[in-house]
């Protein structure tokens, strides 16, 4: 069994890809039962589609691959927090486990879902993924986060 960091580094690996190719470096792929299904990079710029995400690309890929619309067993490993269109994309998958590198301050999902103290007593929220979903963030966040920086002071 390979662990979440062994699976970001790969991720990594696909973000990388991005960056080459003059992309934001974001990078992902999905996992069932230790062997991976799927892998995507950001493809923005090369589809002209904002919703080119490394996450759509690798779910589109990993429902293709199983001939389903969910993935209630996988895990998807991403390099930075996911935003709130990929995170609704993950909701509507009813992925198992969502675990990311780096937290995204200026477009994660993290700025939009805002805390509710009487909805969150409740039991009901904020989250924005399937109530199954388990999260695990910060895994190689160093790497991924240094990887976006390169990116953007490379643009500057």
């Amino acid at each position: 069994m390979m662990t979440d960091e062994y699976y970001m580094m790969l991720a990594l690996k696909e973000a990388r890809k991005a960056y080459d190719d003059g992309e934001v470096p974001i990078g992902a792929l999905v996992v069932l039962d230790d062997k991976i299904i799927s892998r995507g990079h950001n493809q923005v710029e090369r589809l002209n589609d904002p919703t080119a995400h490394a996450e759509i690309i690798a779910l589109t890929s990993a429902f293709n691959f199983l001939g389903s619309k969910y993935l209630p067993n996988a895990t998807i490993y991403i390099t930075l927090e996911p935003c709130l269109m990929c995170a609704g994309a993950l909701f509507w998958s009813k992925i198992s486990r969502v675990v990311f590198g780096a937290s995204d301050v200026k477009n994660g999902y993290c700025k939009y879902v805002i805390p509710v103290p009487a909805i969150e007593s409740a039991g009901i929220g904020p989250w924005p993924f399937h109530p199954k979903t388990e999260l695990t963030r910060g895994i190689l966040e160093d790497e991924c986060a240094m990887l976006i920086k390169e990116f953007f002071l490379s643009k500057r």
